[in-house]
């Protein structure tokens, strides 16, 4: 019998793999570029919301930069531990995002608070961080940020005049409190005194932003709340941050495990990416119930059929399927042609002995050749396909 060469139909060749694969190397290099451009681009002011480094409309810069040229340094922190260590009389902290804080942050950022005797400055602060930051105070939404009247004594206030504020609104019982810029009764900001030190709340911070400083009283009552102290400390708060999570907040030998060190947020995250997957596995499923027999509106070529088969035993490295499918069909050619009936083509123990009595070889190698082990890799399959090929024109010719 003939054996097939190493070249074989089914061996891709350098051309047809890079046809393949140049699509998904061009996607992968445009995405490498637009990345760097695009890190390259917002590397300069752009640092994010409310961040003094930031020279677009939702950044905090041109507050900073008047607060610097009035004598207040601003330091930027982006870890609680960075925040608490600068704290102190004549310092104002300035926390961005309360909510973003973890429970246990919230307790360290209030002692440290009490303890530093300075001003704090929360904005936006919600019912998640309010009640701990700030005990004995409640939040509720204060609708759109619009133009208030300050109504208050507070002097901070009184000067800036009618001032853009909203978002939350706070409910307080205490006596040592001042209620300024008030929402159907509610103040949207709250002066809250705590000792040697206070604390600010403010429902929105929209004012502190580079597109509305400008705007009303905004400016001055930015720089009255945040210019009280010689320096200010500008809190950053994101879900990134563990610092202080946990006993002892050095992260070491607090026995957490690796779960509890993953912020809440991507926790979160995964598992609605994990729900995506499941909804695009079941609407990209092929079929879900079973095979439904259809007739084909037009007449195919068997050559056709044959080879659209292939592709797809090919595409699924079914080599299993095939050479069973050629051994199956060999049988079937073969059988009549030595007198074996139909019905029995498909055992060995009775097409073999005849096959073998016909062509004058060994019951192995046939057995072998049509009842054989599935090839185990391409190029034997190409190899089988040979050879039964060969086999049946053996049988044709003796």
């Amino acid at each position: 019998m003939t054996r097939a060469t190493a070249a074989t139909s089914a061996s891709l060749t350098p051309r047809q793999v890079w046809v393949r694969v140049r699509g998904l190397l061009l996607a992968l290099l445009l995405l490498v570029v637009a990345a760097i451009v695009l890190a390259s681009v917002r590397s300069g002011d752009q640092h994010g919301r409310l961040d003094p480094r930031s020279a677009d409309r939702y950044g905090s810069r041109a507050v900073a930069e008047l607060l610097k040229d009035r004598g207040v340094s601003v330091q930027v922190a982006t870890t609680l531990r960075e925040a608490t260590a600068r704290l102190g009389p004549d310092t104002t902290l300035l926390v961005t995002s309360p909510d973003l804080l973890a429970p246990e942050q919230q307790d360290r950022l209030r002692a440290a608070a009490e303890d530093s005797a300075g001003r704090t400055v929360l904005l936006a602060a919600g019912p998640s961080s309010v009640s701990t930051l700030v005990p004995g105070v409640g939040a509720e939404s204060a609708g759109s940020v619009v133009p208030r009247d300050p109504e208050c004594p507070l002097p901070a206030a009184r000067a800036a005049g009618d001032v853009e504020t909203g978002g939350f609104r706070y409910i307080a019982g205490g006596s040592a409190t001042t209620s300024c810029f008030p929402s159907n009764g509610l103040p949207t900001l709250l002066l809250v005194e705590q000792g040697a030190g206070d604390t600010v709340l403010l429902g929105s911070p929209d004012l502190l932003r580079n597109d509305r400083l400008a705007n009303r009283g905004n400016a001055s009552l930015a720089l009255q709340l945040l210019g009280s102290r010689p320096h200010l400390v500008w809190y950053l708060p994101s879900l990134a941050d563990t610092s202080a999570v946990g006993d002892g907040g050095d992260g070491a030998g607090d026995g957490r495990s690796f779960t509890d060190l993953i912020p809440r947020g991507w926790l979160w995250g995964t598992l609605q990416l994990a729900l995506a997957a499941v909804l695009a596995a079941i609407w990209r499923a092929r079929r879900l119930g079973p095979l439904v027999a259809e007739r084909l509106p037009v007449a195919i070529r068997a050559s056709e059929s044959t080879e659209g088969r292939a592709r797809l035993y090919r595409r699924a490295n079914a080599r299993d399927r095939a050479a069973d499918s050629l051994r199956t069909a060999s049988r079937a050619r073969i059988a009549p042609l030595i007198g074996v009936p139909s019905r029995d083509a498909h055992s060995p123990s009775v097409l073999v002995p005849a096959l073998s009595a016909r062509l004058g070889t060994t019951d192995d190698s046939i057995q072998a050749l049509l009842f054989g082990p599935v090839p185990a890799d391409d190029a034997a399959l190409v190899r089988l396909a040979d050879q039964l090929d060969t086999l049946e024109r053996e049988v044709r010719t003796s």
